[in-house]
């Protein structure tokens, strides 16, 4: 890819975002009804290409069920108010209702209260008593701590979940998390990430991981472009990732790992977008917050809300649209891609004459 010079003594990729690309139509169409959306990864199938991300603000153990239950993943993160308090109900509450000059000082000591391992696994059984598919998520820092008590609550899917991830991952104290080690000694698929490039999503492919995050996540809620420097643009991401995927399948002699879009995900037109730069499946949060059944109300945020010591991430107010399920499925009631999220990726993909996901990767795209 062409290089442009930013001054005398440095050079960048010109990379793009999901605005900054669209989707071509083709000579042939299809009915909406005769599209497949279904997807699997490892033993699981689902009938929808749809992961809701582990962010307090858009997963609890009900919440989880209902996506499983309308043929999605809900994820639950295990560092949130479900795991540390006994009564997260009333902690989210709270959260909804701070005032915004103190919202950030205050969730940093909500959320200083220690993770109980007991309620775990107590919450990850509430989702596998519903008999869906149990899906949880621990950050690298987090993951050796607690990574033995979310194997034996029985989960069936393992997300392992940073900013950024990879392939061996040091924590404050010194201590490795060498992911190679790590998912090999695994009885359950892991899904790793976020990874942004090439180099670091096919190393973490060659960890064994079955997916790999592209992105950073955290999107409508995220200020690490502002506190770090660092942003993701989507649509060169997953496209410099499903290269890795690729290269890693020759590597590999067959072995076929998962992209998933993580971040920058807040409606119809990203996900349709996503798929078509190479992603299998996407991982939504802003976009679920909506939803009127949300845990977070009308509101949004992730764990870089709070983080300790440098936040770099806000509770911010995404609106309600409609239940989850017309949030996935329709019908919309409003013509901004905030609903019916599904219905958008068939029609789209009816509308270029594709029938799976997979071919629907080979779609045409012009820089707009």
């Amino acid at each position: 890819m062409t290089e442009i010079e930013i001054g005398v003594a440095k050079r960048a990729r010109r990379a793009y975002n999901f605005d900054d690309v669209a989707v071509v139509p083709s000579r042939r169409t299809r009915d909406p009804k005769d599209v497949s959306v279904s997807w699997s990864i490892d033993a699981f199938s689902f009938d929808i290409p749809v992961l809701a991300a582990p962010m307090d603000s858009v997963m609890s153990p009900a919440s989880a069920i209902a996506m499983g239950k309308l043929g999605g993943l809900g994820v639950l993160g295990l560092e949130g108010v479900w795991t540390r308090y006994e009564e997260p109900e009333k902690v989210l509450a709270e959260i909804r209702e701070l005032p915004a000059e103190e919202a950030t000082r205050r969730m940093q000591q909500i959320y200083a209260e220690p993770i109980k391992a007991e309620l775990i696994t107590a919450r990850l059984a509430e989702i596998r008593a519903a008999g869906v598919t149990v899906a949880a998520a621990l950050s690298p820092q987090r993951t050796q701590e607690f990574y033995e008590t979310v194997i034996g609550a029985g989960v069936d899917l393992f997300v392992i979940r940073g900013t950024t991830v990879s392939a061996e991952h040091v924590g404050n104290e010194g201590q490795a998390l060498n992911l190679k080690k790590f998912i090999y000694e695994l009885d359950v698929p892991v899904i790793v990430g976020g990874a942004a490039t090439y180099r670091a999503a096919i190393h973490l492919m060659r960890t064994g991981a079955a997916g790999v995050l592209v992105g950073f996540g955290g999107g409508a809620a995220s200020t690490t472009g502002a506190a770090l420097g660092i942003h993701v643009p989507m649509a060169t991401a997953i496209a410099d990732v499903a290269g890795a995927r690729r290269d890693y399948l020759d590597e590999s002699g067959g072995r076929y790992v998962h992209v998933i879009a993580d971040g920058g995900l807040g409606r119809a037109g990203d996900v349709v977008k996503a798929v078509a730069c190479g992603a299998d499946a996407v991982m939504l949060g802003a976009a679920l917050a909506r939803a009127t059944d949300a845990p977070g109300g009308g509101w949004h945020w992730g764990s870089e809300a709070h983080h300790e010591e440098m936040p770099r991430g806000s509770r911010v107010n995404v609106g309600q649209v409609a239940p989850l399920e017309q949030i996935l499925f329709g019908p919309a009631t409003v013509p901004d891609g905030t609903a019916n999220i599904i219905g958008a990726l068939r029609r789209s993909m009816a509308t270029t004459g594709y029938s799976d996901l997979k071919e629907f990767q080979r779609v045409e795209l012009a820089v707009s």
